[in-house]
This record gives C-alpha cells, sequence and structure tokens, in this order.
C-alpha cells in the first residue's frame, strides 16, 4: 500500500476538555517548522527594510505600473522602476514631515489600487507612520468612524473620493491637517477645502514641498505599528486589526521559505495584476512579496467589468481571486472540453504535475482559457470566501497554471494556511498551516464539533509570529478573541488525515430550526451556489420554523436560455415573478441537494428569485462580498413573510 502524504507537522498532543474547558485537538506547524520557527534575517524585520533592500539590489526593474485615460481610451502600461519610486517616497515621506507629522502619527490612505496608494503607504514606512487603509465599502458612515476612531491627521486620497470627505456628514474630516490628492485638484474641491480649514495638495504640489524641504529617514523598529487595518464586524463598528513591521516582515520571510520549496521558482519577471482593494489584507501582502522579491505590480484601471483588458494588456503571471472573479472565467464545456478535462484530470490525480499531465488537452483546449487569462499565468490564488472544489478541481485542470488556496484574516496578517501547488489531495480544502503560526482545533460543544472526534472538527485557532497585537482600542474584544494566548478566528474547520485543513463552516451562521435541527447556513450556501441557474443564493431559516428558503439571484445566462426554451421574452426581473420558473429554481436546487446527499431539512422549500446580485451599495454584502445576514434580512423581511406564509397555508 502507498504510504500517505502528510503535509503538517504535529507537534503537541490533543487533550479532553475538563472542568468546563472545552477539549482541543493537536498542535499543528508546516513542515517546515518542524522543529521551531525558522530564524528571521535581522535585515528584514520591517517593510520599510524589505522595501529599501530590494531598490538596492533591483533599483531597474520595473515596479508599480498603470495605465493612462486620455480622451476616454485607456492607454498601454506605463512604468516606474524600484529606484524612481524610491525617490518619489523619500519626497513624500519629507512633505509629510514638513507639514508636521512626527513618527507613530496616523495616515489615512482612501482610494483605489494606484501607484500613489503604494508610495503613500512606503513613505509611512520610512517615517514610522502609521498607515491606515480608509474604504468605504464598510458602510456609508465607515470612513467618518475610521478617522475619528484612529485619530488620523493625513488623508491621501483618490480624486473621485475627495467629495466623499469634504461632505458635511463626514464629520471627523475637521480633525486632518492637510490632504493629498493621488492626481490633481478640481478647483471645486479646492475651494471647498479651503473653506473648511484643511490644507489640500495635488499629488505634484506635495512632492514639491518634499523636494524643497528634504528630512532624514526615521526609520522603524520591528515593533512599531506598520498599519491599523480596518475590518468589517458583521455587525457593529468596524474593528481595527493592528499589525506590527515585524508581523508583517515575517509573514513575507515566511512565504519566501514556502515558496523556495517547489521547483517553479518566481523571478523578478513575475508580474501580479492588483484589483482586490489593497486596503484589504490579501492584495497588500502580495503586494509586499512581490515588492521584495522585486517584481512588478500592474494596477487595474479602475472598472472591473473592463477586468479582462488589463488581463490582456498585462499579461500577468500571478493572479488572486474572490470566487466570483474566477468562477466568470469558466469557458464552456463542450463535449470534447470534458473528454479531455476527464483525461487530464485523471493523470493529475495519479499524481503528475500540472504541466505534465496531458500535454495534448492543453493544447487542444485549455490553452484558450490560458489566453483568455493573458498566456502567461503561472499561479492562481484564491482567497476571500472558500472556492468550491468542482470549480478549483476545474481551474486546476483548464488554466494549466498553479491554482492554491489559502486562508486567513486580516488578523493573521494574510494565509494563516496555504495549500501546495500541484497537489490534487487539496482540491476542496485550504491547506496546511503558513510557515510562521500554528494551529489547532477547539471543541465547540453546542454544535457537536469535537476536535478528538472523528472526524476531527473544531474552531480553527491560530498562534504564533504572523497574528496581530490587538484590535485598536479595544481591550475587550482583543480578550474575547486570544483565549490562552490562541486566536479564535470564529470558523468551523476539519483535519484531514494528512494534514490539511478544510474549512466547513462559521460558528455563528448555525441556526437551529424549529424541529432541533442545526443547519450551517454559509455552507449550504457554497453547496447550492454550484447550481446552473443560480449566480448566488442567500439561505434564511430561523428557529421559529422548521423549512429554510433562499434568495436566488438568477444565472442571467442560463435564465434566459428557460425563458427561450419555454416561450418567454420578459426582461429578467419579470421573468423573477414567473411561479413556473420558480418552481424549476426549486427542482433545480433539489436535484443539488440530493447529488450532494443532503439531509431533509437542509433542502430549500420556497425561493424568492432575484434579477440583481447582492451589492454593497445597498449594504447586502461586505466588501469582500461576505453576505450581512440581518441586512439582507431587512431587506427583503416582507417577502420572506409571505413566502413562509404561503408554505404554511400548503401543509
Amino acid at each position: 500500500m502507498e504510504t500517505m502524504k502528510v503535509f503538517s507537522a504535529k507537534v503537541e498532543d490533543g487533550r479532553e476538555g475538563q472542568d468546563g474547558k472545552p477539549s482541543v485537538g493537536p498542535v499543528y506547524r508546516n513542515l517546515l517548522a518542524k522543529q521551531g520557527y525558522p530564524p528571521l534575517d535581522p535585515d528584514m524585520s520591517t517593510t520599510w527594510t524589505l522595501f529599501s533592500s530590494s531598490v538596492e539590489k533591483y533599483p531597474g526593474n520595473r515596479m508599480l505600473g498603470w495605465r493612462k485615460i486620455v480622451d476616454g481610451k485607456v492607454g498601454p502600461y506605463i512604468w516606474k522602476t524600484y529606484k524612481e519610486v524610491y525617490d518619489e517616497v523619500l519626497h513624500v515621506g519629507s512633505a509629510l514631515r514638513a507639514s508636521g507629522a512626527e513618527p507613530g502619527c496616523r495616515v489615512g490612505i482612501y482610494g483605489a489600487n494606484c501607484p500613489q496608494w503604494i508610495m503613500a503607504m512606503e513613505a509611512c514606512g520610512a517615517h514610522r507612520l502609521v498607515c491606515v487603509p480608509l474604504y468605504d465599502t464598510l458602510g456609508p458612515g465607515a470612513v467618518n468612524y475610521i478617522i475619528d476612531h484612529a485619530e488620523i491627521d493625513f488623508v491621501f486620497v483618490q480624486d473621485i473620493k475627495v467629495k466623499e470627505l469634504l461632505n458635511p456628514n463626514c464629520r471627523s474630516t475637521q480633525r486632518l491637517k492637510a490632504m493629498v490628492c493621488f492626481t490633481l485638484l478640481t478647483e471645486e474641491d479646492n475651494a471647498k477645502a479651503s473653506q473648511t480649514g484643511i490644507k489640500m495638495y495635488s499629488w505634484t504640489e506635495f512632492l514639491r514641498t518634499g523636494k524643497e524641504n528634504p528630512r532624514e529617514i526615521s526609520a522603524p523598529q520591528p515593533f512599531d505599528i506598520c498599519t491599523i487595518m480596518y475590518t468589517s464586524g458583521t455587525s457593529g463598528n468596524p474593528k481595527g486589526v493592528v499589525l506590527t513591521h515585524e508581523t508583517m516582515a515575517t509573514f513575507v520571510n515566511g512565504v519566501d521559505i514556502f515558496m523556495d520549496q517547489f521547483e517553479d521558482k518566481m523571478t523578478v519577471d513575475d508580474v501580479y495584476l492588483s484589483f482586490l482593494p489593497l486596503a484589504h489584507i490579501l492584495d497588500r501582502m502580495i503586494e509586499e512579496y512581490f515588492f521584495h522579491k522585486g517584481a512588478s505590480v500592474g494596477y487595474y484601471h479602475g472598472n472591473l467589468k473592463e477586468l479582462r483588458d488589463d488581463i490582456m494588456e498585462l499579461k500577468p503571471t500571478f493572479l488572486a481571486g474572490i470566487q466570483k472573479a474566477l468562477q466568470e472565467l469558466n469557458p464552456l464545456r463542450k463535449w470534447i472540453f470534458d473528454a479531455l478535462y476527464k483525461h487530464k484530470l485523471s493523470w493529475m490525480n495519479r499524481g503528475y504535475k500540472h504541466k505534465y499531465a496531458s500535454p495534448l488537452a492543453d493544447l487542444l483546449a485549455f490553452r484558450k482559457v490560458k489566453a483568455k487569462l493573458g498566456g502567461r499565468l503561472r499561479l492562481l490564488l484564491s482567497g476571500g470566501a472558500p472556492l468550491s472544489s468542482e470549480v478549483e478541481e476545474f481551474l486546476r485542470v483548464t488554466c494549466c497554471c498553479f491554482v492554491v488556496q489559502g486562508y486567513g484574516l486580516t488578523e493573521t496578517c494574510g494565509a494563516c494556511t496555504i495549500g501546495f501547488p500541484d497537489e490534487m489531495c487539496f482540491v476542496g480544502a485550504v491547506g496546511s498551516p503558513a510557515v510562521y503560526n500554528e494551529l489547532r482545533l477547539e471543541e465547540v460543544p453546542d454544535m457537536g464539533y469535537n476536535p478528538l472526534g472523528n472526524p476531527p472538527c473544531g474552531e480553527v485557532c491560530v498562534r504564533g509570529k504572523t497574528i496581530f497585537s490587538e484590535y485598536y482600542k479595544n481591550p475587550e474584544l482583543t480578550r474575547e478573541s486570544f483565549k490562552d494566548g490562541w486566536f479564535h478566528t470564529g470558523d468551523i474547520g476539519q483535519m484531514l488525515p494528512n494534514g490539511v485543513v478544510k474549512v466547513i463552516d462559521r460558528k455563528k451562521n448555525l441556526i437551529k430550526l424549529s424541529q432541533g435541527e442545526y443547519v450551517a447556513l454559509e455552507h449550504l450556501e457554497n453547496v447550492y451556489g454550484v447550481t446552473p441557474i443560480v449566480d448566488d443564493v442567500w439561505v434564511y431559516g430561523n428557529s421559529f420554523k422548521s423549512m429554510l428558503v433562499a434568495i436566488v439571484v438568477l444565472h442571467e445566462e442560463n435564465a434566459r436560455k428557460w425563458a427561450n426554451l419555454n416561450g418567454y421574452t420578459a426582461s429578467l426581473s419579470e421573468l423573477c415573478s414567473l411561479s413556473k420558473l420558480q418552481n424549476h429554481v426549486l427542482s433545480e436546487l433539489k436535484s443539488t441537494a440530493e447529488k450532494n446527499k443532503m439531509r431533509g431539512f437542509e433542502y430549500i422549500k420556497g425561493v424568492i428569485l432575484e434579477a440583481q446580485p447582492f451589492d454593497m451599495e445597498r449594504d447586502l454584502v461586505t466588501a469582500t462580498l461576505k453576505k450581512k445576514r440581518n441586512n439582507l434580512l431587512k431587506f427583503y423581511q416582507t417577502e420572506i413573510d409571505a413566502l413562509y406564509q404561503n408554505l404554511a397555508a400548503k401543509i
């Protein structure tokens, strides 16, 4: 019998719970950290040293790329080298100091990803200033809340966001000493700002201030705060996650050590297309890693609908995507495509690397998928919501590149587990512990999850060198999240026999139906989401009802196909009210449930169809597209009540 490959090192045994304490599973580490964490390079202990040492090593390499829009036309990518960026960063830093910024001072950055975002961030690093990303997708009052809560003194801002800050409702803007625009300022914004008494600069004016008032760099210490990243609580105000320089630099070192064990090495010629918000940890840490390697980052031109155009222009070698963006890339599975797909998958499942599994299939069918992604893609990383194993397996086989899933939170400074490229056993799982943190599962008795049971399941707890220090000005929440030195993530994981973690549930999204059965809503949404006619789905139930219902956002193309077959020519929103289509969707959901061997009470008994995706404009999802369940309920309450009345009448 062949021995099973194991991907985590067990460094401590689990133990039964006593005196009201929950049971805990064994402690696992990355195989490279079995004997202890690898020693850290003392010269690489802050994000500033990561960047400045790359400038010394790779001054002429392309660092930041963007596309100019002239007369409404999007031009080719233009690049700044590491040395050019460094020089500009020094001027920005000098200008901040000349405007009164002292070490420890908080500086906000507000706007879409672009070179100026990064230069402002690096300038903070050069002078021990704390970078605080601002973003409005946390809800309308969030920017006002963060400026006030973090006590921000200076803000760098994208031109189209200036009016948000000058809006009278954004009262905390009053405390700002200066505002610097990523580009030029309009006369109107300038006039408005001068009324409020805030000093406004265009980017070039601010650079000039820096050139005229050069200041010495005041390099940060490892224990200095690098950034406070606010993250959405699914209820209440955003929480400020405090990350030190050492935490972030350690994370980058860990990725380096992890990637070093694979034959496919990252090189200075690698190019990353950045479109996930820099205000989030995933994109931020990927970029920090790319800068450490002397590689290039190109920014999308601001419109996600035209992302494919940026992909074709930039031809990235690395993409990170949230599930939605990746699903868009599903090409049509024609018969020949399916046959080749199964052929290549069977070789990959036998352990062949993706590029050797079936050169023929790559040549015939999958080259097109790769071409759609610019033709040079080597690595796809999925963060955000877990990919369904169908989608992930599909991408691994067809994209002719590595597909890696990671799992992590802002609090773990990005991925705290990461998959191995080319290992098919990782499909559907999120990998093994990252290099500088360890992981264990803790019992959740009221949900029936036991880390010492079979299979071992429980709340994912993490500790190590890449965990945040605290929630800013919130000692209570910090204490609540760290019990016995372990950060409790609120996610439910399952430990597979080969030392790989699978995230199966959320601790809080568990509801109890009236008959006493527990239902994991997020898990059901992932399963039902694969149904072809479904673009997105929100499952609802509560402890007073015995049945689950769902709001289904229709997959436009597939709903149209159904309409054509059934002789309807109505608009998508008119189709939503057809009982015939509602019944069709219910039967499709039922067959998905049967295929996945779901229990009777997990079946969806009633649906409301929706033409418009759940969006941030109506505050129905967070910035990473996690559903805000309370808001969804408020929004659809009347329809849901009516639906339950109808269902009750039928019984």
